[in-house]
């Protein structure tokens, strides 16, 4: 895969992801880069379909390997859609969430053992890594908090218990520490814009984009 970065946002409830790419996306276009900003579960039109699946409902609507499940098709369709065509194409591509994810709300969530999700991610993904992966970390009280004042129909994650939540914030935490050359662990706790200094500090060292 040649050409273009692939940079990974990630957390828990309420971690203002969202804010947190679209501030990144345009200091990245004002020093001449190409962005596509995308999403999992969705970013092409059939993924999308598979999110409306995932994300809306009652917490118990699917057990852990079904979901695994189902994001990884959702996976593979945005990467042959969405990213690896914009990636050839020399664009720098930020996604809302990618396989870390998976890993921490089906894994370390829901208890789906992590050798099936990974090798789930051999089947569907490949070889085919972040360049960067961003994990944006608050309490988790604080988090869902944030997060109850969201107005919409994807609610699903947000109204499982309070453990689940604390499952999920330890997954991340302990992705990073074991691929701390991939995963940069931002405190998300502070304002909008101490965060994306900190997210642009870590996108200078280690990837490098134009001055």
């Amino acid at each position: 895969m040649s050409g273009g970065r692939f940079i990974t946002i990630e957390g828990g409830e309420g971690a203002g992801k969202s804010t947190q790419i679209r501030l990144l996306a345009d200091w990245l276009r004002e020093r001449g880069i190409v962005v596509t900003t995308t999403r999992e579960p969705g970013g092409s039109p059939g993924a999308e379909a598979i999110r409306k699946l995932l994300v809306e409902g009652q917490a118990d609507k699917w057990d852990g390997a079904t979901e695994a499940l189902l994001h990884f098709a959702a996976r593979r369709d945005h990467l042959r859609r969405t990213v690896w065509p914009a990636i050839e194409r020399g664009e720098w591509v930020i996604s809302d969430r990618f396989a870390d994810s998976t890993r921490a709300y089906q894994g370390y969530g829901h208890g789906l053992p992590l050798a099936t999700i990974e090798r789930l991610y051999e089947i569907s993904v490949g070889d085919f890594r972040p360049d960067l992966t961003l994990i944006l970390d608050l309490p988790v009280d604080l988090g869902l908090s944030r997060a109850a004042r969201r107005a919409g129909a994807e609610t699903r994650y947000e109204s499982m218990d309070i453990e689940f939540h604390r499952r999920l914030r330890e997954g991340f935490l302990a992705i990073a520490s074991a691929e701390p050359a991939r995963c940069a662990v931002i405190d998300a706790s502070g304002t909008v814009e101490a965060v994306q200094v900190a997210i642009r500090v870590q996108v200078i060292q280690r990837v490098r984009p134009p001055a």
